[in-house]
């Protein structure tokens, strides 16, 4: 699929979804995996991919139980992504969307709704249409924003969700700009996540809406400016707080628990000599870089729980994309 973030911008191209619904049970078992562990920087790593593709996973969210959600395949043709949830350390359990060819499993809360994207396609120019979908017992429902103005092929793609059934995302418009909104899975109702003080409209910069805790503070990033993309959170009560990596070209907010510690990716430097490392940041301490110790600047973090565990992805010396799990 083509995903627009970063990380997540490996495999369905983006994928997007209507508001029909479809019913499914979750597949069986994926099988066993790959692990291994290690200590660095006051956390415990360990590498968790799904044996049904070694070379490419990335864990994307984890709950207050411990259930990770993610996916394998890098998307490039004849390796769709395929979903799972997975409890450490090989406990996988596969879930795509009903006759999808793709799908990513994003985010999910402690209630189990998981919160993903899927697509009809598998092309090899990684250019293939994206739908939204949250799934609750086995049941899938596509969400996608009511629009005129979507890309094509179209982009919708729903990131993170709360325990109170409030999921946030973006679509793309048909100028190429990431359009962030929540979506309340109760009432089905959509609303814009906006950068108070900018343009509206087709004027208004690229944003992505990535994490939503409980208190309702999202998180994410935009394009301040068009060489510049920052990170931010976004409070409950409007208050929004930039968060820019000093000398960073890029930084990127993927997941916010309910203590508002930020998790993310930074890049510095550019073309063949970039550097990605992921991040924590906490209100009243700033930013901490983390990366496993198999990709040093080559780490996302992409999932943050209230014990400050931590999910993502990096890449490792033999270019393979590999799922970790961060324990304090």
């Amino acid at each position: 699929m083509h995903t627009s973030l970063r990380r997540v911008s490996v495999g369905l191209g983006a994928l997007t979804t209507g508001a029909a619904l479809a019913v499914a049970g979750l597949t069986g078992l994926a099988g066993s995996a790959s692990a291994s562990a290690q200590h660095h920087s006051g956390f415990h790593f360990s590498t968790l991919d799904n044996k049904a593709d070694l070379t490419f996973n990335q864990l994307l969210g984890i709950n207050n139980h411990g259930l990770i959600a993610g996916y394998f395949g890098s998307g490039a043709q004849g390796h769709p992504n395929k979903g799972y949830q997975l409890w450490a350390p090989a406990s996988y359990r596969g879930e795509n969307f009903p006759r999808s060819v793709q799908t990513q499993v994003t985010g999910l809360n402690d209630d189990g709704v998981t919160v993903g994207f899927w697509s009809t396609m598998n092309n090899a120019n990684n250019s293939n249409d994206n739908f939204g979908f949250y799934a609750s017992h086995g049941h899938f429902h596509s969400v996608n924003f009511p629009t005129g103005d979507n890309a094509n092929p179209q982009v919708d793609q729903l990131l993170g969700v709360n325990d109170h059934e409030i999921a946030v995302g973006f679509y793309t418009n048909g100028q190429g700009s990431n359009r962030g909104y929540e979506y309340n899975i109760r009432t089905h109702q959509f609303s814009r996540v906006l950068v108070p003080g900018a343009p509206l409209g087709t004027a208004g910069p690229s944003l992505t809406a990535a994490g939503i805790n409980n208190w309702g503070d999202v998180a994410g990033f935009y394009n301040k400016t068009s060489s510049q993309v920052d990170a931010f959170l976004r409070l409950h009560n409007g208050q929004f707080i930039t968060l820019a990596v000093p000398g960073a070209a890029m930084t990127q907010a993927f997941g916010v628990n309910d203590r508002d510690e930020v998790v993310g990716a930074y890049t510095v430097g550019s073309g063949n000599s970039a550097m990605t490392h992921g991040f924590i940041w906490r209100p009243g301490h700033g930013f901490t870089t983390l990366d496993d110790p198999h990709g040093i600047g080559a780490t996302t973090i992409n999932g943050v729980n209230d014990a400050g565990d931590l999910v993502g992805f990096y890449t490792d010396s033999a270019g393979n994309t590999d799922g970790l799990l961060a324990l304090p």
